[in-house]
């Protein structure tokens, strides 16, 4: 007898041992780094990019995965009359999601395609809850009522410690990204309805911090949290403070910290850092 298995893009910031405890299939997106392209997971990691992006002569180029390869993994997941629920990035900064619906309706396989709204560990919160759902014998439709409810109950916010990446993916105009740097402008964004925000900009480290201590502080003062992650390009400095000031008031809870993914690398540059969070 089949059952519910879950598919997702490589964007999602699970763990290898969660993909592994809850056998989830992930399809690598691609990045070409000066006329060389890597596949995220097998030929490139998200601890190398950084390094690789900082040497290039261009800004590295992002690709959604092919929709072959979502239909040959619908294909062999539906072998034994399982059906498959995919779970994709926010439209919003990839086209991942219409590749697989784009797929889905190639495959004998029944699948569901569901847009996050979101990405990294934010996703990752919503498909680890999926999981748990289906493991108790949840059907498709309740596993996305549960991933409809973590994210209505999810934050994301995102520090850019400068413009270049944003500048030269033409996402910020030329004159805005120098004016910035010539400033010392850093800027706060917030992901949510499936969109980026921009809900903050400031000059220099100070008035980031200014923001992280608000967001800290509406934190701690807000529902219970349930799971925590920090995603950046390098940022270990701004990681080991909020790691440190989360700390002080959830001293137990576990926290998920990773380099990010190269499609979200590329586009917010050396020194991002991303606070992502879930409560009841």
């Amino acid at each position: 007898m089949g059952k519910i298995k879950i598919v997702c893009d490589s964007s999602a910031g699970l763990t290898e041992e969660e993909i592994k405890k809850y056998d989830i299939t992930v399809i690598p997106l691609t990045v070409m780094i000066d006329g060389t392209v890597y596949v995220e997971r097998e030929t490139i990691t998200n601890d190398q990019f950084p390094e690789l992006m900082k040497n290039a002569k261009s800004l590295p180029k992002t690709s959604q995965p092919p929709i072959g390869r979502f239909v040959d993994a619908f294909n062999k997941l539906g072998e034994d009359g399982s059906e498959v629920l995919c779970v994709d990035m926010m439209e919003s900064i990839s086209g991942t999601v219409h590749a697989a619906e784009q797929a889905a309706g190639m495959t004998k396989t029944k699948v569901t395609v569901y847009n996050s709204q979101t990405t990294d560990r934010g996703m990752a919160f919503q498909i680890i809850e999926a999981a748990k759902v289906i493991e108790k014998g949840g059907s498709v439709e309740d596993a996305i009522e549960r991933m409809k409810y973590v994210l209505a109950h999810s934050k994301l916010y995102l520090a850019i410690d400068n413009l270049d990446n944003l500048v030269a993916g033409g996402r910020v105009s030329k004159f805005a990204g120098a004016l910035s740097n010539l400033l010392n402008i850093k800027v706060m964004l917030q992901v949510y309805d499936g969109q980026i925000h921009i809900i903050m900009k400031g000059r220099g480290k100070k008035a980031l911090h200014k923001e992280w201590d608000r967001i800290l502080n509406e934190m701690k003062n807000g529902p219970k949290v349930m799971s925590v992650g920090i995603s950046h390009v390098e940022g270990d400095s701004e990681v080991n403070r909020l790691l440190t000031k989360i700390k002080e008031f959830e001293p137990n809870l576990d926290i998920v910290v990773r380099e990010t993914v190269p499609i979200i690398a590329t586009h917010t540059g050396l020194g991002a850092c991303c606070l992502l969070y879930y409560t009841e």
